[in-house]
């Protein structure tokens, strides 16, 4: 069975830009806004916890996952192909 690769790309960009901007929000509700440094920050320039900061992180995390997901279709793919043979 083949995967569709940008099908699963663009749901595993979407679930993980989502949950970046989601998880932002998540802690500035209970947390409040801040500009420390965070692990995600130093993965995603220009993210920090802030309403902005979400919205950058939905971006980077759109991208991220747009990009994983492309790759782990193409690897699934190329796998599923030589076990079939």
């Amino acid at each position: 069975m083949k995967l569709n690769i940008k099908a699963l790309a663009l749901t595993i960009g979407l679930v993980w830009g989502v949950g970046i901007f989601l998880f932002t929000w998540w802690v500035i509700i209970f947390e409040g806004s801040t500009a420390e440094p965070t692990i995600i920050a130093k993965l995603y320039r220009g993210y920090d916890i802030s309403p902005f900061g979400s919205l950058i992180g939905l971006i980077w995390g759109f991208l991220d996952g747009l990009i994983g997901g492309a790759l782990i279709g193409w690897i699934y793919n190329f796998l599923a192909a030589k076990t079939e043979k």
